[in-house]
């Protein structure tokens, strides 16, 4: 496996909190520019602050990636005043939690220009430079729910499944023109990120991530490695992601039952919803009157910060050749008494 090699310019979208925030600061341990693209001013200032302790230069560039003519004009300027951009991770999302027919066609189509369109147009953008370069690095924050549709998540789950196909269909083109530009994808589960202090909710009770949570520095983790190595198409993150995808594959119809029943309540607390909660779907949460809402959500006490299926999708080829070794010692030692 190939040793991780710092870069020198790194690009984030969704900069502000969660997971995107989480691996700015990550990428900032090892020096570089970091350019910090999200649209709320608190938060962008909170992160370029981590960013600057972590020890690496914070280029702070407000966006909307609904925008192609802002990308276009932030890639522009990362490129003139940091130098060629070495990764871009797009990890930018907005969402409504609510059943499909209470969500409003303008609202959807919200979700779908941040949350799709945006990562299309940061990858136009990236592309324009590293494509002549011949080199450089995409890395796509995606879910589980890329693959797996869930109750109350329509807009959202339809956008990351828009993702993975346009993933996939680009990571074909590059290797059809043999090009060194690598673009992977890391599926995420369910993380402790602030989306759920601020996103539109007509749900009765607060909205939250469906348990297991995990913390979004074990998200930056993967989205690091997946920097360092997007030689694979894809990174699948905890262990609840692979069941998910597995029961998917195996049994869909059973998990659409099993989700009818339970996806409802899993995706809410008991605490009401506050009525007057911020909403960041068509304005930052974190506007002129708004705070810093930073990387983490309200679900410190409950999230895991390791899961062993991390390092078993990093190591994949190991356990491969454990366990074709262990295969290839049973196989002798039966021989070996029937002899």
């Amino acid at each position: 496996m190939s040793q991780p090699t710092p870069s020198r310019t790194i690009v984030v979208t969704g900069a502000s909190g969660g997971i995107g925030r989480a691996s700015a600061v990550a990428f900032a341990a090892r020096g570089g520019t970091v350019a910090l693209l999200a649209r709320g001013e608190k938060g962008l200032a909170g992160v370029a602050a981590e960013v600057e302790r972590a020890g690496a230069r914070a280029l702070v560039i407000p966006t909307d990636v609904a925008d192609n003519e802002q990308v276009v004009a932030a890639a522009a300027r990362v490129e003139d005043e940091a130098g060629p951009i070495d990764v871009w991770v797009n990890s930018a999302f907005t969402s409504v939690f609510a059943p499909f027919d209470q969500i409003d066609p303008a609202e959807f189509r919200r979700v779908t220009e941040v949350s799709y369109l945006g990562y299309v147009y940061a990858t136009m953008a990236a592309l324009r430079y590293m494509k002549p370069r011949n080199r450089g690095t995409l890395v796509q924050v995606g879910s589980a729910l890329a693959y797996r549709g869930i109750p109350l998540q329509s807009a959202y789950c339809g956008a990351k499944h828009a993702i993975q196909g346009f993933h996939e269909a680009l990571r074909c083109e590059l290797l059809h023109d043999k090009s060194n530009v690598k673009v992977t994808m890391v599926q995420m589960p369910a993380v402790n990120t602030p989306q759920f202090d601020w996103v539109l909710s007509r749900l009765p009770h607060h909205a939250q991530p469906v348990p297991p949570i995990y913390q979004p520095e074990f998200a930056a983790r993967a989205v690091l490695f997946a920097a360092d190595h997007p030689g694979r198409r894809e990174y699948w993150v905890g262990s609840s992601t692979v069941g998910t995808l597995a029961a998917n594959a195996l049994v869909p119809g059973l998990l659409d039952r099993y989700l009818a029943r339970t996806g409802f309540k899993s995706q809410q607390t008991e605490r009401p919803r506050d009525p007057d909660a911020p909403v960041n779907l068509w304005d930052p949460a974190d506007g002129a009157d708004g705070h810093d809402f930073g990387a983490h959500g309200d679900f410190d006490d409950t999230s895991h910060r390791d899961d062993p299926q991390l390092w078993a999708s990093h190591h994949h080829g190991l356990l491969a050749a454990g366990a074709g070794g262990l295969l290839a010692a049973m196989t002798a030692l039966r021989r070996r008494r029937r002899s």
